[in-house]
């Protein structure tokens, strides 16, 4: 029996100022006039609930974070920052803003020696660069506590090596909302590094930060995609890197064009969109940078 679209999917009852209808939250498709006609229509509805469920979790994951991070622009020529960002820039930690070197090297051509961004003087060693980053963690600024879980991992800046530190601190990033640190975990879950290894932890943690534009969380789901054999979907998460200026994700498009499974139209369109972002990041300064060995 079909009911009306204003109407409870299990009893019929339609909407009116005395019956309020709530959709299910998971798919939308129907609506209930309350937890008991919701429970009662469940074993019905579960097969169709689950499949729009899975099918709105994909248009989500695939049509958001098609834009990088912010995290990922210079803040003072605020042109995107050439992948991998940690090559090509310099996060200051004092401000914790992340200078590309273009525009380091600006600064320093005009003689100025402190942070191009905040002015505050460059500490000279492990203890007092610690010590910026510990004042900024106090303040709860994300790309600090991301920072200092980083040194914990690596055993850096006179602290000792501790992954499971560096977790505790990469969660409390992420719970902040910065991308980077859900990256951090997706690859510590995956590994089991710090913490039990949880691949499905792993990949839930990647796609949170690829749908907030983290590229290479985005490169990964394109891989755990085709370690399945889900080459279709591997393929869109590959696109989509290669378009923000993945080139690794621009060379699987390519792989799997020289294979077979990418059509001659999908390669040239991850080409082309490698190429306009690679572009988007060229600058006189990052040019002349780069030239002089910078």
């Amino acid at each position: 029996m079909s009911c009306p679209a204003d109407a409870c999917a299990n009893c019929g009852k339609e909407s009116s100022d005395a019956i309020k209808l709530n959709y299910c939250t998971a798919c939308r498709l129907v609506k209930y006039c309350g937890v008991d006609c919701q429970r009662a229509h469940r074993k019905q509805h579960k097969k169709a609930c689950k499949r729009r469920a899975a099918e709105l979790k994909d248009e989500r994951l695939y049509s958001q974070g098609h834009e990088r991070s912010e995290g990922d622009f210079c803040p003072i020529c605020t042109l995107p920052i050439p992948l991998p960002t940690g090559r090509y820039s310099v996060l200051n930690a004092c401000c914790m803003k992340r200078i590309c070197d273009g525009c380091v090297m600006a600064a320093r051509k005009r003689c100025l020696d402190d942070c191009p961004f905040c002015r505050s003087t460059y500490p000279d060693n492990d203890a007092d660069m610690l010590a910026m980053i510990q004042a900024r963690v106090k303040k709860k600024d994300p790309t600090a506590i991301n920072n200092l879980g980083e040194a914990y991992y690596r055993g850096e800046l006179g602290l000792q090596k501790d992954a499971r530190k560096a977790v505790e601190l990469w969660t409390e990033a992420a719970e902040l909302g910065l991308a980077k640190a859900l990256c951090h975990l997706g690859v510590a879950y995956f590994f089991g590094d710090g913490v039990q290894q949880d691949e499905a932890k792993a990949v839930e943690f990647h796609t949170k930060a690829a749908m907030q534009g983290n590229v290479d969380s985005r490169s990964k789901l394109g891989y755990y995609e085709w370690e399945k054999g889900n080459l279709d979907r591997a393929m869109r998460h590959f696109l989509i890197s290669a378009k923000m200026g993945c080139e690794e994700s621009a060379e699987n498009v390519k792989r799997m064009f020289m294979g077979g499974v990418a059509t001659k139209e999908q390669h040239a369109e991850a080409l082309k969109g490698y190429q306009d972002a690679v572009d988007e990041t060229k600058s006189h300064d990052r040019d002349e940078a780069k030239r002089l060995g910078f």
